[in-house]
């Protein structure tokens, strides 16, 4: 049934006369007007002294910092060589190539920047930004297959896909494993804590998505293909594996970090006497 969905499918989504669009670029779209409606009701669960504009400049701050970062991972981690003899290609987006690592960088980097002058400290703005992230990870997974990319290894299990750049063979749709991991089942967890309160404290989410997300994306190397121009570095072991190693020691350390200070998200406190869940002003 996969197989049949995905020779049914474009990588186009339309076309108005000279303009293409791709769904690629709808995925995007998508994960951020998404995400920032998310962001919107977790803002004001938690009573964060944020206004519409503040989520909006936020949002874009992040798309920039995301689309930036991800290119330039991508340049460094998959593509030195290659980007070291053809410069101008860096700036060659429509080609394809995004590293996540890269764009959680980016990401965060240009939420902070454009949210500076708002009362909300950086912890907490990380842990927004990481309970919506997975939404973004989930649009972009099946725009990769959709688009026939990142296939996984051959398979003979019922789910298995012929795609068109990946030989006469089925292969796991690691895409998809990656869309329900990082994106759905990860979403679902981390919302779920936001749901608390008074909320949990500044980092807890930041620390729980590196953790999870680097645990699932090293399993799904296992079964995905690694990009051609790397291939394995040693044994069976990915680019990816190693970068997202570094995110979960990473977690790990924020998660205990956490524990410690115990500071409660900016922009409001909570009178949590009698099991009250209600905001002090």
């Amino acid at each position: 049934m996969l197989n049949e969905l995905y020779h049914s499918l474009s990588p186009v989504a339309f076309e108005l006369g000279p303009l293409v669009v791709r769904w690629y670029g709808l995925a995007y779209l998508a994960a951020f007007v998404v995400g920032g409606l998310v962001i919107g009701r977790i803002v004001k669960r938690w009573s964060l002294d944020l206004s519409a504009d503040d989520i909006m400049t936020g949002v874009i701050g992040v798309a920039f910092g995301a689309i930036i970062g991800g290119r330039l991972g991508y340049v460094l981690f998959y593509g030195a060589g290659y980007y070291w003899a053809h410069p101008l290609e860096i700036l060659a987006f429509s080609q394809g190539g995004m590293s996540f690592h890269g764009g959680l960088v980016g990401a965060i980097l240009g939420g902070i920047i454009a949210c500076r002058p708002f009362h909300i400290s950086v912890a907490t703005f990380c842990d927004l930004g990481v309970i919506v992230a997975p939404i973004g990870l989930f649009f972009g997974r099946l725009a990769n297959f959709v688009n026939g990319e990142l296939w996984g290894k051959p398979t003979d299990l019922p789910w298995g896909v012929v795609f068109e750049t990946g030989g006469a063979v089925a292969r796991h749709p690691s895409q998809l494993y990656e869309a329900f991991l990082e994106g759905i089942v990860l979403f679902a967890i981390l919302y779920a804590l936001s749901r608390k309160l008074p909320p949990r404290p500044q980092g807890t989410f930041l620390g729980w998505f590196l953790v999870l997300y680097g645990c699932f994306r090293i399993l799904v190397e296992f079964v995905r293909v690694p990009d051609a121009q790397l291939g394995y570095l040693f044994g069976p072991i990915t680019m990816g594996q190693v970068l997202s190693l570094p995110l979960v020691a990473a977690g790990v350390a924020v998660l205990v970090w956490a524990h410690k200070t115990r500071r409660p998200q900016r922009g409001h406190t909570y009178d949590t006497t009698q099991g009250a869940d209600r905001p002090v002003d």
